[in-house]
């Protein structure tokens, strides 16, 4: 089976399997005292700078709760956007791990913007109103789109100068790094980013995340709220082991870059299929759009994706590291078929 669903369906791309490999052979002391997490460790203050520490995770729901947790007290919410993976799609999680209230914003294109934040700008205070303490962003967002240096280092500015930690939901970065051209420290750490949830699972990984914190006062923290959260995994060096692969000679840059090109060349085939309407702005490995509900029925019997708006019929398509040429063809080749 090929998909555009997610690019949580494709596979482990061969040199991190291969890592993971190399990794079984022996003994290693457990929970991340090993010497393929200290080489993991050395390669992301490398990246983010010398004081930082990882904290590496199963997954981005559990990054992101623990990120939260050492950010906020119960009495304090949590600004995002409202496709924000952290309202929509965790069922609950960060706010059951904080205590804190979710505050989710509408937005046209999932980002965040200065003046959408301030508008919640009332109670503060008040003892009857839970208090914004964190902005929470995902880079790049769940609709796709991207956020600039320009409108982080923005976006951070006015959080700080209002007393506000902001929180990067960096699921996908790297197709946001690839999209601008830039670093993960680049976009994050000197955009003012206070703490980052980084994936790599969407980008070729098995499984695992890290939270990296870019205020030391969190390190400990951090490290008890794992443990609490059930994130924290013995034997670590299976999934630090991975980003010895990830980071190597920018295999996460050159991942992402492919599953970008290929939505790109995605969108611009559908652009040529009268009854095709894509709806936002194509920047990363995402793809909306709107066709007929007939087309889309029938498309489910061939391919798996997402239906994101029933009411408009707006679908989702996501393209991965190991999207090839051959499938946007046959997928576009098939909806042609149906539409024309």
């Amino acid at each position: 089976m090929r998909s555009f669903g997610s690019d949580n369906n494709s596979g482990i791309h061969p040199q991190i399997l291969q890592a993971i490999i190399d990794t079984n052979q022996d003994h290693a002391v457990g929970y991340g005292d090993d010497v393929r997490t200290a080489e993991a460790d050395s390669i992301f203050r490398k990246i983010f700078g010398d004081d930082v520490k990882p904290h590496y995770v199963f997954n981005g729901t559990g990054a992101n709760s623990i990120a939260l947790q050492a950010l906020t007290s119960s009495y304090q919410s949590i600004i995002c956007a409202t496709t924000a993976h952290i309202y929509s799609d965790e069922c609950g999680a960060p706010a059951k791990a904080t205590s804190a209230v979710l505050k989710p914003l509408s937005t046209p294109d999932g980002k965040l913007t200065p003046e959408l934040i301030a508008a919640e700008f009332h109670g503060l205070g008040v003892q009857h109103h839970s208090q914004p303490k964190v902005i929470s962003i995902s880079q790049s967002t769940e609709m796709g789109t991207v956020y600039t240096v320009e409108e982080l280092k923005t976006l951070c500015s006015f959080a700080h100068s209002n007393n506000l930690y902001v929180h990067m939901d960096g699921s996908r970065l790297a197709n946001a790094c690839a999209y601008l051209g830039v670093g993960m420290r680049e976009l994050s750490r000197d955009c003012g980013v206070d703490i980052l949830s980084l994936g790599g699972t969407k980008n070729g990984m098995m499984m695992g995340e890290a939270v990296i914190a870019f205020h030391p006062e969190w390190k400990e923290s951090l490290m008890y709220y794992r443990k609490q959260s059930t994130q924290l995994y013995s034997k670590m060096r299976y999934l630090s082991a991975q980003y010895l692969a990830y980071f190597h000679k920018g295999l996460w840059f050159q991942n992402a870059m492919h599953s970008n090109d290929m939505a790109q060349y995605l969108a611009n085939q559908l652009r040529n299929i009268p009854g095709v309407e894509i709806t936002q702005k194509v920047e990363s490995n995402s793809i909306f759009l709107i066709i007929s509900k007939e087309a889309i029925l029938k498309m489910l019997e061939y391919y798996f994706f997402y239906i994101w708006d029933e009411v408009t019929n707006e679908i989702r398509l996501v393209c991965s590291w190991d999207t090839t040429q051959s499938d946007v063809d046959d997928f576009i080749n098939s909806l042609k078929t149906i539409l024309l």
